[in-house]
């Protein structure tokens, strides 16, 4: 599969990216701490300002077409993200985790994402380059997904029913209490993993769910390996500090699953129909962020509305 990625070029980034993240745990995360507002702000500018530095550096070698298709990738992926968080803060919310042991928890689960990422997008690169009516299949998923969102009533998250939990807890020995910002301890000579372990796993679990439909979305864009796993990889390394910027408030995003949904779909069936009419990566990019855009917009003049007639 053509990709404008040279063996210099996926090396670079990835030295990048293991270079970033050492300096955030290593420098500013050495010790665990409740990660302020105004922290998360400065972080999320740095990430979203890496990635749009980035996206210039495309252009400029590569030309316009893609560097669209990476800033169209990148906000897919980040407007998911954000449907994901809410699933990470009842998760927080649920298992009690202490505020100084949460971005311990996302940065790993961050690491185990990039792993899974690659594998995916490696995946289906191959199976693309091999099979190209796999385009129709995920074409075909996503426009299922869209309408399963649009139709689904009960946003509720129920942790105690995730079957990953059920297995941790039966399978694995634990502790009931945590014990500081380890995952495991050794108590009477036994390695036992302590609830962040479980909920770590958790994350992941719902990582691994999440990429099902994300990474399907930006093969509808371009079909790159290197612009799908990099507009990835920049919308993931984003995801704590956003988490943190927008805990309080995420839940007055009520109509973002509708602009999700309606992304999800547009795009699987930009899939579908891509071998008889292709729709300009111009057009897909303006698509998408008036959908998002739209969906926000709708979610806090509602949310302001109630708040006023309520007051």
């Amino acid at each position: 599969m053509e990709s404008v990625g040279t063996p210099a070029l996926w090396a670079g980034f990835t030295l990048f990216v293991l270079g970033m993240l050492a300096l955030d745990l290593g420098v500013f995360h050495r010790k665990a701490h409740g990660v302020t507002i105004r922290e998360a702000l400065i972080w999320s500018g740095v990430w979203i300002g890496l990635a749009l530095i980035f996206n210039l550096g495309v252009y400029h070698w590569f030309g316009e077409e893609k560097a669209l298709e990476f800033l169209t990738g990148y906000l897919i992926e980040k407007a998911l993200s954000v449907d994901n968080l809410f699933v990470f803060l009842v998760l927080f919310s649920y298992f009690a985790v202490p505020r100084d042991d949460q971005h311990r928890v996302l940065f790993w689960g961050v690491i185990g994402a990039l792993v899974m990422r690659a594998a995916f997008i490696a995946a289906g690169a191959a199976l693309i380059a091999r099979f190209h009516w796999i385009l129709y299949g995920f074409g075909a998923l996503l426009v299922l997904t869209g309408i399963k969102l649009l139709a689904k009533q009960d946003n509720e998250v129920h942790p105690e029913r995730n079957p990953v939990v059920r297995l941790f807890r039966r399978f694995v020995p634990s502790t009931s209490q945590y014990r500081g910002h380890h995952f495991v301890v050794r108590e009477n000579g036994r390695l036992l993993a302590t609830p962040l372990l479980l909920v770590l796993a958790v994350v992941e679990a719902t990582d691994l769910i999440f990429a099902v439909d994300s990474i399907p979305a930006v093969f509808a864009i371009t079909t790159d390996p290197f612009i799908v796993y990099t507009s990835n990889i920049f919308a993931i390394l984003g995801l704590r500090s956003l988490f943190f910027l927008l805990a309080g408030v995420m839940g007055r995003f009520r109509y973002l699953k509708v602009g999700l949904a309606l992304v999800l779909t547009f795009v699987g069936v930009k899939m579908l129909i891509m071998d008889w009419w292709k729709i300009p990566i111009g057009v897909s990019l303006g698509t998408v962020a008036a959908l998002i855009g739209g969906s926000v917009v709708a979610s806090l003049v509602v949310s302001r509305d109630k708040a006023a007639s309520t007051a």
